[in-house]
């Protein structure tokens, strides 16, 4: 697994973080989703490495091996915020000023986050099965209660889920090692079963009711949008679709005039299920955009 790339930890924003990276040419920063590690991606990086990327892959603070710092009352130490200054400074200390950034589930909240808070570090970014959390938020009704029940569960204090979790972790996170592949199962598989991992990965879904949301919201209401180049990919075997119809036209308000995307013939984790798929659809739009060693043109 990640054979050729370096596994080290990194300075994050006041936290330290478990990075992998490898490979050489135009960054790409590569963020996972929940309850998955950096290992999602193992399938995905070496084909970007092969194309001539230097890729990075970090655990996101709370998550697999990186540091889980204290929380607060508002969960602020989780915020999708918090998340993306460390993405720039684990970025900044590997020599990358300026990067590609693709972020699946949780990670592709990180990702929008990133792209509007440090539009200067970002070059383009590419999300994955989501919108912004203000966004489906704002959007909620019966259907989306029904099929996202996990964001109001995993997001209660009084009643907290860290207790039904960490009961039979396994039972709750279902997820095999041949969907995954043994290594990458194996890491996802000890990051569920530490319970400080859960507990923060359950404040990271407290934060997205709370902080996350008002950032959002604060955006939106000052007409804040993503400057950079936007991709937006959707798996067809999930529920982007079912929810909001034209995926795309949701993020038309957030993007300026470079918005592209389109479904990938795949489940929900496209990074393990349809690598080739994700891969070449990523590679062309940087491809039109004209990406080159330490800069994007276009």
């Amino acid at each position: 697994m990640f054979e050729g790339f370096a596994l080290t930890r990194r300075a994050g924003d006041g936290v330290e973080l478990r990075v992998r990276h490898g490979g050489d040419g135009p960054p790409v920063l590569l963020l996972h989703g929940h309850p998955r590690t950096h290992a999602t991606w193992h399938r995905v990086a070496p084909l970007l490495v092969a194309a001539g990327h230097t890729v990075v892959c970090p655990d996101l603070r709370g998550y697999g091996a990186s540091e889980k710092p204290p929380t607060d009352p508002r969960h602020r130490p989780y915020a999708k915020r918090a998340m993306a200054a460390d993405c720039v400074e684990v970025m900044r200390g590997l020599g990358h000023e300026r990067f590609a950034v693709v972020g699946h589930d949780r990670g592709a909240y990180v990702a929008t986050r990133l792209a509007l808070d440090h539009p200067e570090a970002v070059s383009a970014v590419s999300v994955l099965d989501a919108v912004p959390i203000g966004e489906a938020l704002r959007r909620c009704d019966a259907t989306f209660a029904a099929s996202w029940w996990h964001w109001f569960f995993l997001g209660q204090t009084d009643k907290p889920a860290e207790r039904v979790i960490n009961a039979d972790p396994d039972a709750w996170y279902k997820a095999t090692p041949e969907a995954m592949g043994a290594e990458a199962y194996e890491d996802y598989r000890r990051a569920i079963h530490d319970p400080a991992t859960v507990h923060a990965m359950c404040e990271d879904y407290r934060a997205g009711l709370g902080v996350d949301r008002e950032h959002d919201d604060a955006d939106r209401q000052a007409g804040r949008r993503i400057s950079c180049p936007l991709q937006v990919l959707w798996a067809t075997r999930d529920d982007m679709t079912d929810l909001y119809g034209d995926v795309l036209s949701v993020w038309r308000d957030w993007a300026g005039d470079r918005l592209a995307g389109g479904p990938i013939l795949s489940g929900h984790h496209m990074a393990e299920e349809a690598p080739a798929e994700l891969a070449a659809a990523l590679r062309e739009f940087w491809r039109g955009l004209g990406v080159r060693r330490g800069r994007t043109h276009g």
